[in-house]
């Protein structure tokens, strides 16, 4: 049995978020092809796209995994699904939002899975829980994420235990 690294960002922004992301984060603990968590604290933050939404809370978790990258996107599509995740508005508001943003050194380019995560290292809201758990993580082609965190900026990004409830 092959055990592949992976990483996971979380977010959320209806339906009280921070529950929505800790759910998420249990449902990864419970998969028997999934070990070796670790987990970011959780963040709030300004949406990405149509401003006229709640703020995000996100995380992220980095673990070794059985999963060929196909099988794992798939499963974190069906934990969305049932949560009633609905994919109406690009970039709209989220009960659920499972991103597959690295899995191992793969590069992908396909219709339903690119790797890494198209973004993933220009957006504070994946960087920062990232860096958190990973620092020295390298996004295949991008570089080091201490290093494109830093780049990037917090903008906006709070650890969400600083954040209060607000917006949450």
């Amino acid at each position: 049995m092959v055990w592949h690294p992976a990483y996971v960002g979380i977010g959320s922004n209806l339906d009280d978020p921070a529950r929505q992301v800790e759910w998420a984060i249990e449902e990864l603990k419970k998969c028997n092809k999934i070990r070796d968590l670790a987990i970011s604290s959780l963040y709030i933050g300004p949406p990405m796209g149509p401003g006229d939404q709640p703020d995000f809370v996100n995380a992220a978790c980095g673990f070794l995994t059985t999963m060929v990258a196909e099988n794992l996107l798939a499963y974190l599509r069906s934990l969305e699904d049932r949560r009633g995740r609905q994919r109406t508005t690009h970039w709209g508001p989220r009960v659920l939002d499972l991103d597959l943003l690295i899995y191992g050194r793969l590069r992908v380019a396909g219709d339903h899975l690119t790797l890494p995560h198209p973004g993933v290292h220009e957006r504070s809201f994946v960087l920062y829980p990232l860096k958190e758990i990973a620092p020295e993580l390298i996004v295949p082609g991008r570089g080091r994420v201490s290093q494109l965190a830093a780049a990037c900026g917090r903008q906006g990004l709070k650890r969400y235990a600083d954040a209060g409830d607000s917006n949450a």
